[in-house]
Order: structure tokens, then sequence, then C-alpha cells
């Protein structure tokens, strides 16, 4: 039962009986009525003034009047100024509730061989350090993104492009070869991430130590301060050897490169550790080191063309003036990449691997500027999303101590926060005494689930444009709106149905008959539940995780107010019994649809 359209068809045919017009479907305005108003949904009757050429009191008393006539799913109607209310009948609440309970997927729309194929780019780390707080809310804003975007019937390519070259990754290396004495994950007991992580930690150290005593020599020379700085950071040793290593691996110098991987693969081990934790993954994950050659042949390939133009020191650039930017640098002078090559190089091959109709980048705002100018270079050079990929542009995150400077060594690692949100919530359990019943390998898992759902819930809730301050201790309430809160809704309806099937009713093949009565907060809950799928659609329009968010947590509130005014277990009689029992059935299936959007599991016992 599609009460809206049920209502929309029966308007249209009314407004031609009554007033001798066609109209399109959109001239149909409905929506929820206002709270202490009588009725469920309300028309809005001014798009029907000009062709009923009446007041609009008495356009929607004609409108009303006709509606009760033509269609058994409006029982009643008031008019409020220019406003029809109307109230849907009992039958159609019913028809309704029966629907949703038939449907596992309920919200979700079907996806097909014919589907649009949406390529979702997120992640997106360098191989020099460890995930981080910024790359968390970066991971669990792409892997909503892409559940949401497959949940509005797209095909969904969840992909990562991985900085895995650079003079960066060289100052990991050469810090590793200069102190590391051999060391190894193995050896040393710590993830491979966090290994190189601390030799790029140390080369930063030792760097600014020898800035520190150039600067003085300078100085002491007789320049001033801020040019001895800066003379130091170009003559400092270690930088000019990080440079010597970056040659020689872009001349493929065999050991240089051996030892490339060797580190690379023990940041990846660490990385799949880091995502397995975070409940993210990849369907391709693309490297630098494999695609900033390709984005060099195609800027050539650009340049005799005439799209792209060189200048007198040999340097490649886009003359972007006309679309109202400035002139963007392709190429350098002695023909290295710059980050725009690499990416244009990056999607010229996943258009090779995949028939793309629309590309996301999940990336942090500052790059804003950056996706501006390759939407536009990518439809120079002929791909058919360029001027249509979408930059899922999102806000910084910090904890209330301020923010990450990971050359410094003060990130806030993304493993330690998954491991301290699991403590929390496991501390937070023991001393509520919610899991004494319960095995230790039992609540311990229920602690990760409920930790990472406060994680998850506290930072996809906020609208990814604003930057946010990410509080651990906050998320963790169960009061709220937070993860926690809705986890343990959920929870405590899975604890309801068990609770009737020990009373040997059997919820999950039942439906309500003809008999079946909602109250007024029940037509409300139903109400609620059925704009979910209106919820998940406008989400997937605008690239909005934090509105599904937003609606689990509403549902739940809902929820909860009902269930503290009426028993359901002790109901009555038994047919209000089954209703209520096939009410938080559904509503436990739509906050576990919810909640997956957001990457959020839902236990089944707290």
């Amino acid at each position: 039962m599609n009460i809206h359209k049920e209502i929309t068809t029966a308007v249209l045919k009314v407004v031609k009986e009554l007033y001798g017009a066609e109209l399109p479907e959109k001239m149909v305005q409905l929506q929820n009525t206002k709270e202490g108003f009588e009725g469920n949904l309300t028309l809005v009757v001014f798009p029907f003034l000009k062709i009923s050429k009446k007041k609009p009191e008495d356009t929607a008393q004609e409108i009303g009047e006709q509606l009760l006539k033509e269609t058994s799913v409006v029982a009643d109607f008031n008019v409020v100024k220019g406003f029809l209310n109307l109230v849907v009948s009992q039958e159609a609440w019913i028809s309704l509730l029966n629907d949703i309970n038939a449907d596992a997927d309920f919200g979700y729309k079907k996806t097909t061989e014919d589907s649009p194929l949406v390529m979702i780019e997120y992640s997106s780390p360098n191989t020099n350090k460890p995930l981080h707080l910024g790359h968390v809310r970066n991971n669990l804003l792409g892997w909503s993104l892409a559940q949401i975007m497959q949940a509005n019937g797209n095909r969904v390519v969840k992909t990562n492009i991985v900085n895995d070259r650079g003079i960066h990754i060289c100052k990991s290396m050469l810090a590793w070869l200069k102190w590391g004495n051999g060391e190894t994950p193995e050896s040393s007991g710590k993830k491979g991430d966090h290994l190189i992580g601390d030799y790029y930690v140390l080369f930063d150290k030792h760097y600014r130590e020898e800035i520190a005593e150039l600067k003085q020599q300078y100085i002491a020379e007789g320049m001033d301060a801020e040019k001895a700085e800066e003379k130091a950071k170009q003559e400092a040793p270690l930088i000019k050897e990080a440079h010597e290593m970056l040659v020689k691996w872009e001349q493929n110098d065999p050991e240089v490169r051996a030892l490339w991987e060797k580190m690379n693969s023990w940041v990846y081990a660490g990385f799949d550790e880091t995502y397995k934790a975070l409940g993210v993954a990849f369907d391709k994950i693309y490297y630098e080191s494999q695609t900033y050659l390709r984005g060099k042949a195609k800027v050539e390939e650009g340049l005799e063309k005439g799209l792209f133009e060189r200048h007198e020191d040999n340097s490649v650039w886009a003359d972007l003036t006309n679309e109202g930017l400035d002139q963007k640098l392709l190429l350098r002078s002695d023909g290295t990449s710059v980050y725009m090559t690499q990416d244009i190089g990056t999607a010229e091959m996943r258009f090779q691997d995949y028939p793309i109709d629309k590309m996301i980048y999940v990336v942090g705002n500052e790059q804003n500027y950056h996706f501006q100018v390759l939407s536009i270079l990518l439809d120079r050079l002929g791909f058919k999303w360029g001027k249509e990929l979408v930059h899922f542009s999102y806000g910084m995150v910090e904890l209330p101590n301020g923010k990450m400077k990971s050359r410094e060594g003060t990130v806030v690692d993304a493993d330690d926060l998954i491991a301290v949100m699991i403590e929390d919530a496991r501390r937070t359990a023991d001393e509520a005494g919610k899991n004494a019943d319960l095995t230790e390998e039992e609540k311990q898992e229920i602690a990760r689930i409920v930790g990472m759902g406060a994680l998850k819930y506290f930072i996809l809730k906020v609208d990814a444009r604003k930057n946010m301050l990410f509080n651990p201790e906050e998320s963790i309430d169960f009061n709220g709106n937070t993860g926690p809160f809705i986890q343990y809704t959920h929870a405590r309806i899975k604890s309801i149905m068990r609770k009737a099937e020990a009373q040997g009713i059997n919820v999950n093949d039942s439906a309500l008959g003809e008999n079946a009565v909602l109250n007024e907060k029940e037509i409300e809950l139903v109400q609620k539940m059925n704009s979910f799928a209106a919820t998940v659609e406008q989400a997937g329009k605008d690239y909005s995780p934090s509105g599904i968010a937003n609606y689990c947590y509403e549902l739940t509130k809902e929820f909860n107010q009902w269930y503290h005014d009426y028993s359901v277990l002790n109901a009555e009689d038994e047919q209000t019994k089954l209703t209520r029992l096939i009410l938080a059935k559904n509503v436990a299936k739509i906050i576990k649809n919810g909640m997956a959007l957001l990457g959020i599991e839902v236990p089944e016992r707290m």
C-alpha cells in the first residue's frame, strides 16, 4: 500500500472531475499534518486555485468531499485555510504495515545489471604513517555513502588510491636505514604501519635538529633569520639524502625499490587490520606508483591535441581562465608529475577497468579547488563523467584537545581510538550491570559492536560538510542521540521477540487481519517507518549519511515514547498484542537496515 500514491492518483482524478483539468503529479503536494491539527496528511490546495477559480477554503472543501467518495484510503477530512487535512483510514494503515512487514529489505531499491555504475574513492592513505582520526571520518563516510548509493539501486565499486611514492615515503625509508638496525614488525611487536610511522617521525626529529644547527651557522655568517632557516631546510644533509633516494626510486634502482616494496608491505598489512576493525573494505585498490606515468602520458596526449600548452621552461600548463580560474601546472619543467597529473592517470586506469557512470571522490574540503580543476581537465580529455564528478567534500574532525600533527608524532591514531572506544563500551556495560548473564566472549563482542557503533554514529550523524569535535565520552552514552541508544533499543525489541516466542507466538509468519486497530501513536509510528524509503532516496540525492543517522534516532525516539505508554506483551487482548509485536518487530528491522547503511551493527542483546 503506497498511501501517498493512492491519494495523489485520487486527487488528480477528482480535480479533473471537478474542474476539467488534467494536471501532472508534481502539482499534488502532500505533507505530514502539523502537530496540533487533526489528520495524517495535508494537501496544499493553492496550486489548484487557478483552475477552481474559488477561494482556498471552498476548493479544499470540494476536493475533500469528492475524495471521500473516490478512495477508501481517506476516512475523513477537515479544512484549515488553504490546507486540506486528510485522515487516512485504519484499513490503509494496516495494509501499509503488512506491506512493510512482508518486505525484508524495506526502503532499499533493487540493483540490476543495467543499474548505473557508481565508483566511490575513499581512504587515500600515505604509506609513511598509520591511519588517524581524519582517515576514520573519511573511511566511515566513504563506506556509508557506498551503502546508501547501493540502497538507491546503483551498482557500486568501492575504491582506494594509495599514495605510495614521493619524498615523504623516502623519509621513512631513509630513517629506517640509518636508525632501524633491521627492525621489523615481528621483531618489534608493532603493526607495520605504526613501525614505519615511527621512522617518519624520527626523520623529522633529526631533520629539525639539522635545520636548527645550520640556521645558527648561517646567522653567525651574517644572514637574516628568515633566509637562514629557508636555506637550512634546503641544505640539511638528511633532506638531500632523501631527495637522492627519490631520484634512485624514479630510476628503478633495485636496492631502493626492494626496500620500498618491503616497507610498504608492512604498512599494507597494518592498514588491513585497521580497515577490518573499522568494518570497511574496497573492491579495487590503485597505487600512485602505477598511475603517475599514465597521467604524464595523458597530459602529453592532451598537449598534442592543443588542450594544454608548454611554456619556455618546458613545463606544461592548462589555461583555465575561460572557466574563471587560473593556469594550472600539469608537468614540471624537469618532466616530473604533480598530484593533478597523477589523478588524471588514475582516472584513465579506472575508466578502462570499469564503465563508470558517476565518480565520487571522498576527500577533505581543503581540496575543493583541486577537484574543481580536475573536473574541467577530465572533461577536456573526454571522460564522459568528468564534468559531473562529485567531490564529496567533508570538514575536519578534531578531539577536544586540539588538532593532529602527524610529523610531530602527536597524531590521534585510529587503532588507539578504536581500542579506547571498545574499552569504554565494556566498562560502561559492566558498571551498569547490563551484561551480567553473558559469557566473557559475548561481553567482549557486544563491547566491540557498541564501541564501534558509538564511534561511527557520532561521526556520521554530523553534516559531513561541517568541521566537528569528536568527544569519545559523549558518544558512548546510552541516552540521547547516540549509537548505543539506538543499538540498545534494537536489543530491547529483540528481547521482546524472544519472550513472545517463549509464549508460543510466531510473529515472523504473522500478518494483521481486517480487525486489527492502530491507535493514534501507532499510526504515527507506522507513518515514521514508511518515511524510511523516502529518507534513503533523499540521502542518495544529497550524499548524506547524516540524514540516515538522524532518521534512525527519530524513529528510535518515537518507538521508545510509544513503548513507555503501551505494553506489548501485556496488551489487553491477543489481537492488540500481535499488532504491537508486529509493529515492534518492524521498527527493529528498519533500525537494523538504517544502521547498516552507516556501517553499524546492532546487537541482539545488550
